[in-house]
């Protein structure tokens, strides 16, 4: 999940670039920074295109996803509905609304309707939050992870493995296909009752499907003293496998007998989608403030196991954790009594409910995260807004994914990663496999000059790949100049417009840096008389960001010279345009 996440975030930057851009002169009153998070997550959730925006979509991102994962709801409620506003508008004025897209009117209308609401839900995760802070101040939970937040920051590289492997893995996890088995049991339509969702002869009937034996009479309601029934239900209902349908009528949602998923999307955003479930696993006791005193133990095991690398003896972990309950509550080690008088050890329902999550294995008293565990956990971690180097396995890292994590990592361990990544293939292929991923999106100079760097460090191995490249607009003027370099005979010269385009994809990347770098690149470029030339001839590059980047030098650059020259220059690309 998280290398979906991050190729969505690095197919997205360009685009939220040229906004930022866009929204300097257009929608100045705009915080055009909010808007990534709903481009990310309409990208995740809603469409594949990120171009294609329905009515619908604004719902799903705004109402239904934006509270979970706003970071700031008091920023949002402030700006969010007006810098979406523009960044809709910028995409028709900029004919980036798809085909398949509400017409622009009909999506700002829907804006409108959704405002109040949007705004509502904000001020309530502002009191929750302000709620949240007050509860902090008295006392750290036994799950936090923020007591551990150096400690995680410092771990070596961890490595995660693709997507078809992780959602193969949620395919085979027990607890999903109860929940399931739950779900077609409850049908369509059964009614709940108000002191209980299940009557005693429905309870019994449920168990039956799970596998779970009836418990012997006590003093206990049956409805009380079933517990691992009600988690699997909360399960069912965190994964959308039950629909409320009304005050007291609950239903099997319709796609919910097609588990095991066959899309490895819809399998991993199924899985993560129970992700918090692991809350369920910690111990639940017949005193309440004793149950209470443990809630997080799931949480605090998961964290030290991480912090271990991802695999920890379990003695050391019973220890830890029975010392981290002592401290943490006042109740802690009367609980981790009473909880080891029920369970036998504190530790059983919290390794049932994680390896049954398919999270962990336990072998020979060893605890040790399984790839989706080590996924779950990442997510965790991050969702705690805690930093963590997290990247794909080398093996399983695409050429794509080498090339957005390159270009965020300092020189020296780009260039480790590179090699790593190298060792296991063919140059060739490997240079045809850079090329190719660094032409899917011509948009994204920063991906096109981490690629051409990492193929011209192969040498004369590349040529067949550069040749390939030529045929490519974006690669064109790159694989022209190396081809040059390499002294091949028969290579095409590079031409003016090549250079040019060199040089726009620099000034692009430069531009994303800041003003200051970004004047710094132009006068690195020549003098006044020189820009001045360069402008009066490069708007005739068919160049993705010519326009914004022409846009941005008339604000730019403090010779009013230049400035003019730019502005003379945005006028013919745009009358060429036309």
């Amino acid at each position: 999940m998280t290398d979906r996440i991050e190729a969505a975030a690095a197919e997205l930057r360009p685009l939220l670039q040229n906004f930022i851009l866009w929204a300097r002169e257009n929608a100045p009153g705009s915080d055009s920074n909010l808007v990534g998070s709903v481009a990310l997550w309409h990208r995740l959730i809603a469409s594949d295109d990120v171009g294609r925006w329905r009515q619908s979509d604004l719902r799903t991102v705004l109402l239904d996803r934006m509270p979970q994962v706003v970071e700031d709801p008091d920023a949002a409620a402030d700006g969010m509905v007006p810098a979406v506003r523009a960044y809709l508008t910028f995409l028709s004025e900029s004919d980036r609304l798809a085909k398949g897209s509400a017409p622009l009117g009909d999506l700002l209308a829907e804006l409108d309707r959704l405002e109040d609401d949007f705004v509502d839900a904000m001020e309530d995760l502002v009191v929750e939050e302000d709620e949240d802070d007050e509860y902090d101040e008295e006392s750290e939970g036994l799950g936090d992870f923020e007591p551990f937040a150096d400690e995680l920051s410092e771990l070596p590289t961890i490595r995660l493995r693709p997507d078809s492997e992780l959602a193969e893995a949620t395919r085979r996890t027990p607890l999903i296909s109860k929940a399931r088995d739950l779900a077609i049991w409850v049908g369509s339509e059964r009614r709940v009752g108000e002191t209980s969702l299940l009557d005693d002869t429905e309870i019994t009937e449920a168990l039956a499907v799970l596998g779970i034996p009836l418990p012997e009479k006590g003093d206990k309601s049956l409805a009380d003293s079933v517990p691992a029934l009600w988690n699997i239900w909360n399960l069912a209902i965190d994964l959308d496998f039950l629909q409320p349908e009304g005050e007291d009528t609950v239903s099997i949602d319709a796609d919910t007998v097609e588990w095991p998923f066959e899309e490895d999307d819809d399998a991993l955003d199924a899985w993560m989608a129970g992700l918090h479930s692991i809350d369920y696993g910690d111990p639940e006791l017949a005193d309440e403030e004793a149950t209470i005193a443990l809630s997080g133990l799931t949480r605090a095991l998961l964290v030290r196991v991480l912090l271990a690398t991802g695999s920890k003896p379990l003695a050391e972990l019973r220890t830890e954790l029975a010392e981290a309950a002592a401290e943490y509550d006042d109740l802690g080690a009367e609980a981790w009594a009473a909880a080891t008088a029920q369970y036998g050890d504190p530790l059983n329902p919290v390794l049932d409910w994680l390896a049954g999550y398919g999270m962990v294995e336990v072998e020979h008293d060893q605890v040790r995260l399984t790839p989706l565990g080590m996924e779950g956990v990442v997510h965790l971690v991050d969702e705690a807004d805690i930093e963590l180097d997290a990247r794909p396995a080398i093996d399983a890292m695409t050429a794509l994914d080498l090339l957005s994590f390159g270009s965020e990592l300092p020189e020296e361990e780009a260039d480790a990663e590179f090699e790593a990544w190298m060792e296991l293939r063919a140059p060739e292929q490997a240079a045809r496999d850079l090329l190719e991923a660094a032409a899917e999106d011509d948009a994204n100079a920063l991906i096109r000059v981490q690629a051409a760097s990492m193929v011209g460090s192969l040498g004369e191995v590349a040529i067949p790949a550069w040749r390939e490249a030529l045929d490519e607009p974006s690669l064109r003027p790159y694989a022209a100049t190396h081809l040059a370099q390499l002294g091949v005979e028969d290579a095409p010269t590079p031409t003016q417009a090549d250079t040019h385009w060199l040089i726009l994809d620099m000034l692009t990347i430069s531009a994303g840096l800041g003003r200051p770098e970004f004047v710094s690149s132009l006068d690195d470029i020549g003098n006044v008389p020189n820009l001045v030339s360069l402008l009066e001839v490069i708007w005739k590059v068919p160049h993705p960001h010519l326009e914004e980047l022409l846009e941005a030098i008339g604000k730019a650059h403090p010779d009013k010279q230049v400035g003019k020259a730019a502005k003379r220059a945005l006028f013919k690309a745009r009358s060429g345009q036309n």
